[in-house]
């Protein structure tokens, strides 16, 4: 049937119909994809003026040395210094002096390795901001010649003991993302001062030092982020001497970042035995392995002492997997920590050590032996030593060979202990000696294995001013005299005491 239009819509297809004439002009209509292939051409145009490090020189065979090369293209100041495919080696650092060239982007545009056959840094990035993150301290120059240094899509290859894939300076906003740097002494190395960092989506992997070395910096924001961190012998990320401020890493593969045959770090080492480091957090990674490596940590803090335990803390250690080292937490000498909402296992010393600290928050974090797993020496006991004012609530501390409980306290001070459960431990549940202040209260501890029938559910060996009150105990308990308030516990067989 034939469609009858209205006045009103005949006069707006005539309206439609007049205005596309004049638009399109006197050569009739054009399709929009008839009008694509000149703005192709202008864009393969302007593709074919980008220059790269071949336009200078480099050859990128691998055996060539294109130090030189590289060299003259940084400092012909085009802002891109681009990489096609290829393997070019270098002998000493390319050297990016910022306020000198300029805005400055390091790109792959595809398989590019940068093989550094020298010592040093394979890039050395030099800027020289020496304000805070706060934009009325950045000078001028800072963002019109040196904002936002980036490195893109690159490999970068150690060939020579001593090589670094890349140091950075006095860097204002850099980031360094989709980078794989391996077999160099270090990966990323971030010393003396330097604001604003991301590092992401990189693999910084078998290296004979740190993967990520922040190395006698003053540094404030700076995000890691999705990142793999693997086999990296002096440690996945690592923090000496240094004054930093809002860390972040987040949503990371970190792992075996140890020596098995020489002095251990961790997976993640924060050393304020000279400087601090606080305000960040640590979240949603994987952090594992190896258990096999001495005094191995997946994550360490060391601070200065115990009479100044305030360098280190203000941190979130949260929603990760730890497992497979001597110790998966070890805090030293901290205040001001959180670790919740963990999953932990195969800790061969500790799942977690807390020694000298004060201020820790340890709130439902699963410390579990899972059965799929071989039945390993691992003790997986939490331990807090020398410790003061702090929670632990809502734990899951199940079957742990811990000698003497799955959680000790020694000579702790002002712990509040509410609503924990610990099941089948090897050698009891909770065991506190020279505690003072400390409350227990709504706890399960229990043990229905045909063993732990003999096995102590709660040992207070000595202390003061103590209250142990409204537990569910499932064995035996023995609490020095005068040592605790005790009141309305349930020991199953034995009535209310």
């Amino acid at each position: 049937m034939m469609r009858t239009f209205t006045t009103s819509q005949r006069a707006a297809l005539f309206l439609w119909a007049v205005c596309s004439l004049l638009l399109v002009g006197p050569g009739g209509f054009r399709s929009w994809a008839e009008s694509v292939p000149k703005k192709s051409a202008s864009s393969k145009a302007d593709a074919a003026s980008v220059k790269t490090v071949r336009d200078f020189g480099a050859v990128g065979d691998g055996r060539a040395d294109d130090t030189a090369a590289i060299q003259r293209a940084v400092d012909a100041r085009t802002g891109e210094i681009r990489f096609p495919r290829g393997v070019y080696r270098i002998a000493s650092p390319i050297v990016i002096e910022l306020d000198r060239v300029g805005p400055t982007s390091v790109i792959a545009d595809g398989p590019a390795t940068l093989l550094m056959a020298g010592p040093g840094p394979a890039l050395k990035w030099v800027g020289t901001h020496e304000g805070t993150a706060a934009p009325n301290t950045v000078k001028p120059n800072v963002w019109e010649r040196q904002r936002t240094p980036m490195v893109i899509g690159l490999e970068i290859l150690g060939a020579h003991p001593q090589a670094i894939g890349m140091t950075v300076v006095g860097t204002m906003q850099a980031i360094i993302t989709r980078v794989t740097i391996r077999r160099a002494l270090h990966g990323i190395h971030l010393t003396t001062r330097n604001r604003n960092v991301i590092i992401s989506d990189c693999h910084l992997y078998e290296n004979r030092g740190a993967g990520i070395f922040l190395d006698r910096v003053n540094l404030h924001q700076i995000n890691i982020t999705n990142c793999h961190i693997s086999y990296n012998r002096g440690g996945g990320i690592v923090i000496r001497e240094s004054e930093v401020r809002n860390l972040q890493i987040g949503v990371c593969d970190i792992e075996g970042n140890m020596d098995p045959e020489g002095p251990s770090t961790a997976n993640v080492l924060i050393d304020t035995s000279s400087g601090s480091v606080r305000e960040g957090a640590i979240v949603g990674c994987t952090i594992q392995h190896s258990h096999s490596a001495p005094n191995s940590a997946n994550i360490r803090f060391v601070g200065q002492s115990a009479e100044q335990p305030q360098k280190v803390g203000h941190f979130l250690i949260s929603n990760n997997a730890l497992s497979d080292v001597a110790v998966n937490v070890h805090l030293q000498h901290a205040r001001g920590v959180v670790i919740a909402e963990n999953t932990l296992w195969m800790g061969f010393a500790h799942n977690l050590l807390v020694e000298g600290c004060s201020n820790i928050v340890v709130s439902s974090n699963l410390f579990d032996r899972n059965p799929d797993y071989s039945r390993s020496k691992s003790l997986n006991g939490l331990l807090f030593r020398d410790s003061s004012d702090c929670t632990l609530t809502g734990l899951h501390i199940n079957n742990t060979t811990q000698p003497n409980g799955g959680l000790i306290l020694r000579r702790c001070r002002r712990f509040n202990i509410t609503n924990c459960t610990i099941l089948d431990c090897d050698h009891g549940g909770l065991w506190m000696d020279d505690v003072q202040c400390v409350r227990v209260s709504d706890c399960l501890i229990h043990d229905n294995r045909p063993e732990g029938k003999d096995l102590l559910s709660l040992t207070l060996t000595n202390g003061r001013g103590n209250m142990i009150v409204d537990n569910l105990l499932g064995g035996k308990c023995r609490i020095a005299p005068n040592s605790a308030f005790v009141a309305d516990n349930q020991i199953p067989g034995n009535g209310i005491r």
